[in-house]
């Protein structure tokens, strides 16, 4: 018995996604993709428009009605722009890295459920292109690969800044797809099934946003590392790195890059709506409606939880100011993965307590607060030492009678001081002569004559 016929005895629906024809698995296909492609644009036009609301500006209001054409208007802009491949750069790398970006963002959509089974010309299907067992395993191996397009496209450029960029992606994919993955294993736990369809049937009577809020929020933060989003968009951090990976690419190839970014945040937004806010079924109070999840309106319920997450991401860009490295380093290995793995040994042992007819609300409540507890003591611990180091360094300025001395140029590269630190003192006469010297020095060396002294 193969995986399809395993997953068709498990799942409704993919026992009618077997028998779908061809032409109506190639229309779901062409919808999946106009569909992809339209929301890019539309989420262009509501980034700028909500942005501009925020910061008390009008946003694009010229290309069409309300500017909703802006985002194809910037589409035939970088389409128009000439195409420039740097001298120094990897020229069959370079070209296809923004490929390797784009076409796992339009893949990852296909396991995505849209709505329960409903009638297409006659034919009985479900809403949804394909269904695996691991088909949440699989959502996370395409955007692994995903990631490679950015990282070899920094490699591929040729340039410093380009590098830098690839090299911080790779590391913050390593980071937030550990705690990416970790915050589904919670999921899998309770569905009991990694295929996306029976993860919201398993849904039917509580959204696991509910049941797991802690995975919730752990899977909300990494999907915005996942995707580069401010305030996790160290890899193209202007500030740093020019434009970071994407630095030396310009025209359609510059455009895959951007493509690829409205439609990564897309499948996370799909996927969070899918594994832990109910999939396509309607919410309360809507759900009271006897027809609120059959025919074609869970479509519209689907639709909107996505469109709401994805106001979270424009929302993030517009309040918070980006991270730094370091911050965002310890964010993801010293929070986000400690937690997450607390977490799933509380809700492994509630199953477990379960299955033997243990009550197990009373654990979960009382797991769940000790979890909170250890979180929020940590941070408590953290705010302490971070004082701790200031006034160590305060005292140790006063007691020195000045603020500390330093080398900006010790670790190789010029650095601004910290607070307790001082650059050393440069009189103003010291650096008048060192001038003086230098230009004298280099008025000899071009060959100036010197006067003749009295004696000659």
């Amino acid at each position: 018995m193969n995986a399809v016929e395993l997953l068709a005895q498990e799942s409704p629906a993919a026992r009618v996604l077997v028998d779908d024809p061809w032409w109506l698995v190639l229309g779901k296909a062409v919808v999946v993709f106009g569909f992809l492609v339209v929301i890019t644009l539309f989420n262009i036009w509501f980034e700028r428009r909500v942005v501009a609301f925020m910061q008390m500006r009008v946003g694009p209001n010229r290309v069409g009605p309300a500017g909703v054409l802006q985002g194809l208007a910037d589409g035939v802009k970088l389409a128009l722009k000439e195409d420039i491949i740097p001298r120094a750069a990897d020229r069959v790398v370079f070209v296809l890295a923004p490929v390797i970006s784009a076409i796992p963002a339009f893949l990852a959509f296909a396991v995505i459920p849209f709505g329960p089974q409903v009638s297409v010309l006659g034919e009985e299907t479900a809403l949804q292109l394909t269904d695996l067992p691991v088909a949440v395993l699989y959502v996370l191996a395409v955007a692994s690969v995903g990631i490679y397009g950015i990282v070899l496209a920094g490699w591929s450029s040729g340039s410093t800044y380009p590098l830098l960029g690839g090299l911080r992606s790779s590391a913050q994919m390593i980071s937030y797809e550990v705690a990416m993955s970790l915050s589904f294993a919670a999921v899998f736990l309770y569905a009991g099934s990694m295929s996306t369809s029976q993860i919201v049937a398993a849904q039917e009577r509580l959204w696991f946003a509910v049941a797991l809020l802690p995975s919730f929020v752990v899977y909300l933060v990494a999907m915005v590392g996942e995707t580069n989003r401010a305030p996790f968009d160290l890899p193209e951090a202007e500030g740093e790195l020019v434009g970071g990976f994407h630095t030396e690419y310009s025209s359609l190839k510059f455009a895959l890059f951007f493509l690829a970014e409205y439609i990564n945040m897309v499948t996370v937004s799909a996927l969070a709506t899918t594994l832990f806010l109910g999939g396509w079924r309607a919410p309360w109070p809507v759900s009271l409606w006897a027809g609120a999840n059959s025919g074609w309106w869970p479509v519209v319920w689907f639709l909107a939880k996505v469109l709401a997450l994805i106001f979270v991401f424009i929302w993030l860009r517009g309040t918070l100011p980006r991270l730094r490295y370091d911050q965002f380093m310890k964010l993801g290995w010293k929070v986000l993965i400690p937690v997450s793995l607390l977490w799933i040994v509380l809700v492994a042992t509630v199953r477990a307590l379960r299955n033997q007819g243990v009550d197990t609300q009373r654990v979960l409540v009382l797991g769940a607060g000790v979890l909170a507890a250890v979180i929020l003591l940590s941070f408590v611990y953290d705010i302490f030492a971070a004082r701790k180091e200031k006034r160590a360094a305060a005292g140790g300025s006063a007691l020195a009678g000045r603020p500390r001395e330093f080398d900006p140029m010790a670790g190789g590269f010029p650095v601004p001081p910290l607070p307790g630190q001082q650059l050393p003192a440069v009189p103003r006469r010291a650096r008048a002569r060192a001038v003086t010297a230098t230009a004298t020095t280099t008025t000899g060396a071009v060959g100036v004559p010197e006067r003749e002294g009295s004696g000659a």
